[in-house]
């Protein structure tokens, strides 16, 4: 199974490095030397990846000069992983075990999880309920449960949240 770990920016200096934001909890494993993702139908082999100025920098041995590395601007990184590995840290999901999740408010069925937001403040669950698209921040005080056994996840219905054009103005 593929998965996205990352987007490339833009180019840094002259010898092919590139920025690239991270689409992944685990980028420290992601873009280690001598790991290689999937870009654009090809494969990338991580030859170095560093922090610096508050983002990280990767340089791939495909890439050898900062021409090569502008063409990449905007891929798409990809891997391939197990389908049954899951994150280590018990309250760690990964995209695809959430997607598809029934969403359950006060004890009743509302809805299916259709997609996982990343942005920058917090990720986000993009909820189906019964054809309208209604987007909740995935933090603890809104998303206090998440029983993939069950195959559930609830959802705490806050005055605007689920039906956004009932919310009040903010004026």
């Amino acid at each position: 199974m593929r998965v996205v770990v990352g987007r490339i920016g833009r180019a840094h200096g002259i010898r092919g490095d590139v920025t690239v934001d991270p689409r992944t909890d685990e980028p420290e494993r992601r873009f280690a030397p001598g790991s290689s993702v999937l870009c654009r139908g090809g494969e990338l082999t991580i030859t170095a990846s560093r922090e610096h100025s508050g983002r990280l920098l990767v340089t791939f041995a495909e890439v050898p000069d900062r021409t090569a590395a502008e063409g990449l601007h905007g891929a798409i990184l990809e891997v391939e992983v197990d389908p049954d590995e899951i994150p280590e840290d018990e309250d760690a999901y990964y995209d695809r075990q959430l997607l598809g999740l029934s969403v359950v408010v006060a004890g009743e069925t509302i809805g299916t999880v259709v997609e996982v937001l990343h942005l920058p403040a917090h990720d986000t669950l993009v909820l189906d309920l019964d054809g309208r698209t209604v987007q909740v921040p995935f933090v603890e005080a809104l998303v206090p449960e998440v029983d993939l056994e069950a195959g559930t996840v609830t959802v705490e219905d806050r005055p605007g949240l689920l039906n956004p054009e009932e919310a009040d103005e903010v004026r």
